[in-house]
């Protein structure tokens, strides 16, 4: 058994990197906003700057796609959008199963941005027979026991888990053995996975861990910087120098 994601084999075998397949889908949010917006062109520094990465970067990622721009004109934004949605397998439609329909299941079948992604949200299972046959976002909740059928009569190979992190790597196994080979884990904990399934994880709590250690570092900062200064002050007072230990150009009398 493997923990974590491995790699997509068609990636692999065009020889474009993971790190650069986690950036495609930036530059295409950042490219689908330029679409909205009608701009048939972007610089490479522009679309970086959009995208939060240096534009050398970008070149060297896009050169993995073929794409090299037109020097003094760019790039063109609705050619690019295509070739990274092709790229991504957004140019077809993916059927996803959200398990686990709490609030954040929830919350998830009712996003909008799914449909206009590629993906298509064809099934919402929850352990509770309370919940069947309940439409959240205008799905029926279908119950755990149906779980294969669902997944086998849909066609469907990412699976969405939502449910506590006790239940998680059950709900896991049963997507696998039923044939789901992609799997985007909420449950805070990390699931195990035979070779060739694709896990990704989004834990919001280690995200939230994360932001509160730089919140810490940045408070620690300050209250360093205050004490530095007050000591400089207090040294200042003692010696009759400026805080520079420069004489004050007027002394007391």
């Amino acid at each position: 058994m493997a923990t974590g994601r491995t790699h997509r084999p068609a990636t692999r075998s065009r020889g474009i990197p993971e790190a650069t397949v986690a950036r495609l889908p930036l530059y295409l949010r950042a490219l689908t906003a330029l679409s909205e917006r009608s701009v048939p062109t972007v610089s490479s520094e522009e679309l970086a700057a959009a995208a939060g990465v240096n534009s050398a970067k970008l070149r060297k990622d896009f050169s993995y796609l073929g794409s090299y721009g037109t020097r003094g004109v760019g790039y063109d934004v609705e050619y690019l959008v295509y070739q990274i949605s092709r790229e991504l397998g957004l140019t077809q439609d993916w059927p996803v199963v959200i398990v686990g329909i709490g609030n954040l299941g929830a919350a998830l079948a009712n996003y909008g941005g799914f449909a206009s992604r590629g993906f298509r949200v064809a099934a919402l299972i929850d352990a509770d027979p309370a919940m069947a046959g309940k439409p959240v976002a205008g799905i029926p909740v279908q119950h755990t026991d149906d779980l294969e059928k669902i997944i086998k009569d849909n066609g469907v190979s990412i699976g969405v888990i939502a449910t506590p992190a006790g239940a998680a790597q059950q709900v896991c196994d049963r997507l696998v053995a039923a044939g789901v080979t992609s799997i985007l884990n909420f449950a805070p904990t990390v699931l195990s996975v035979p070779d060739g399934v694709d896990v990704r994880k989004v834990d919001l709590s280690i995200e939230l861990q994360i932001l509160a250690f730089h919140e810490q570092r940045k408070a620690g900062e300050e209250a360093e910087a205050v004490l530095e200064a007050e000591a400089a002050a207090a040294a200042a007072k003692e010696t009759g120098k400026g805080p520079d230990g420069d004489v004050p150009a007027v002394m007391p009398a």
